[in-house]
């Protein structure tokens, strides 16, 4: 795949890392470390703030509600806007949209750090949500643009990846240390300087690219039942873990969801069809025919069920070394750094391998690797020794960040070089709802007549199988791309 963008071609970025072997492509360090940084944000502030929660319940006195939307609002809404976050940086420009999601970020968290009732931290969390929402579709767009080549772009994914895979996993253990030390307004304080040497670099590292012509007009009603849809399954689910799955609130949210996405698909199919007769008319959100590339939708599949596996057990192995382990608040976040220190080991190797084979291999070995790891928390229960822990820790926290580097890699191959950050939203739209569906199940699991350690096993089980089905899916989908190569040697590395 290469750029159309003078602007972005590697000739014009800074100083290359000295580090790379000879006869690569050099990797440009500080366009990939503002874009990072960006990342890096938008997923520690999916975890961190989970530790924090005894003490913003006691000093804002939020009910069990407030709490849930103060955890999970912020993803909730963050996949709700990721399509119009990604269709925007298609239309104006992904430098612009990514300047303007830090700005909105590092706003609503300003937000957060002051909010002085519960409603008022709810309403800057969901700020938070939009600001990445706009962040990650035009990070993965400008990451694309910046390192066209195969092996230069998969190890920046690499180190992209790494970046997100720690946030996320140390968030934990990040608010820990925060709220121990200073107090729970410090795990939105943290983002100001994060965020504004962000900006700084991206203003001076990432070049900005001539606008591409994208004629016709915004697509308001996709826009709406777009967002309404997602907000209202993500919602649903994450409202789901608390209240139950046969509460009237979640099955409301759960059929107005289902009945605007089904909307949305029919005006994007009208739009569409309607776009390629008249260019000048409006345009879609998403272009359904994305979904025509084999690989793309695999992707987005397996982006959902890494999703629902990995993050839905991060969310019980936190609750049982807080509940049935009875671990301080800053204790569960190092329990669980063994699986986040993983990807340091992950995103190089990652990187290697799916520059040599592909990205289908490693992810399908990856997801196997998981798939057994799982099956290592069956060893768990209420006294059980930490190291027996280790290799489920460890064997998931390595397979993970292999295949969302893989996975990110292989969505960036086969969308459109014009519709790169609808393609990353659709793919981080199905990791969110993935997280979303496997925290609201496992947390019922969880508080089950069963107990803690029957739900855990039970979780383990169904988090094992989904990864095995994502490992096949992976597998069928590189033999088949393969074999399309090998009866078309006229396409490219990126299947084109």
């Amino acid at each position: 795949m290469t750029s159309t963008d003078p602007s972005l071609s590697p000739s014009r970025a800074p100083a290359a890392f000295a580090g790379a072997p000879p006869g690569r492509p050099s990797l440009s360090l500080p366009p990939l470390i503002a874009l990072s940084l960006g990342s890096f944000l938008v997923m520690l502030d999916v975890t961190v703030v989970n530790v924090a929660v005894p003490s913003i319940q006691d000093s804002l006195h939020a009910d069990a509600s407030d709490l849930q939307w103060i955890v999970d609002g912020y993803s909730a809404f963050f996949a709700g806007l990721l399509l119009l976050g990604g269709g925007l940086g298609d239309r104006f420009g992904h430098r612009t949209l990514f300047l303007m999601g830090l700005g909105v970020f590092a706003a609503a968290s300003v937000g957060c750090g002051v909010a002085s009732s519960a409603q008022v931290l709810i309403a800057a969390r969901l700020g938070q949500g939009a600001g990445a929402a706009l962040l990650i579709p035009a990070s993965f767009a400008l990451l694309q643009a910046a390192y066209p080549d195969r092996a230069q772009r998969a190890r920046a994914v690499g180190c992209w990846g790494l970046v997100s895979a720690v946030a996320f996993g140390g968030g934990p253990a990040v608010g820990g240390l925060l709220v121990s030390g200073f107090a729970w307004r410090s795990v939105f304080w943290v983002n100001l300087p994060v965020a504004a040497v962000a900006v700084l670099l991206t203003l001076r590292h990432v070049p900005a690219p001539g606008r591409r012509a994208r004629p016709g007009r915004t697509d308001p009603a996709g826009v709406v039942f777009g967002v309404v849809g997602l907000l209202g399954v993500t919602g649903a689910l994450n409202e789901a873990g608390s209240v139950g799955w046969s509460s009237p609130k979640v099955l409301t949210l759960f059929a107005g969801g289902v009945v605007s996405l089904a909307v949305f698909v029919a005006v994007e199919l009208r739009l569409e069809k309607g776009a390629v007769l008249r260019p000048e008319g409006g345009r879609p959100l998403l272009p359904l025919s994305l979904f025509r590339d084999l690989r793309l939708t695999a992707t987005n599949l397996i982006g959902l069920l890494l999703g629902f596996g990995y993050y839905g057990m991060l969310y019980a192995a936190t609750l049982y070394f807080q509940q049935e382990r009875q671990l301080s608040p800053l204790r569960p976040g190092f329990a669980l750094l063994p699986s986040v220190c993983m990807g340091f080991l992950a995103a190089p190797l990652s990187s290697r391998l799916t520059a040599r084979s592909g990205p289908y291999p490693p992810m399908a070995g990856a997801l196997v690797l998981g798939s057994a790891g799982f099956l290592g928390w069956l060893a768990a229960g209420p006294g059980t020794s930490y190291p027996v822990l280790l290799f489920a820790l460890m064997a998931t926290g390595l397979a993970t960040p292999v295949t969302v580097v893989a996975a990110t890699v292989a969505v960036m191959e086969a969308s459109p070089a014009d519709q790169a950050g609808v393609a990353s939203a659709v793919f981080n739209v199905s990791r969110q709802v993935g997280t979303a569906m496997g925290v609201a199940l496992f947390g019922t699991l969880l508080g089950a007549t069963g107990g803690m350690t029957g739900g855990l096993h039970a979780a383990a089980v169904i988090a094992s199988a989904a990864f095995l089905l994502a490992s096949v899916l992976a597998a069928s989908t590189g033999l088949r791309t393969d074999a399309a190569r090998a009866r078309s040697p006229e396409l490219t590395d990126d299947g084109r």
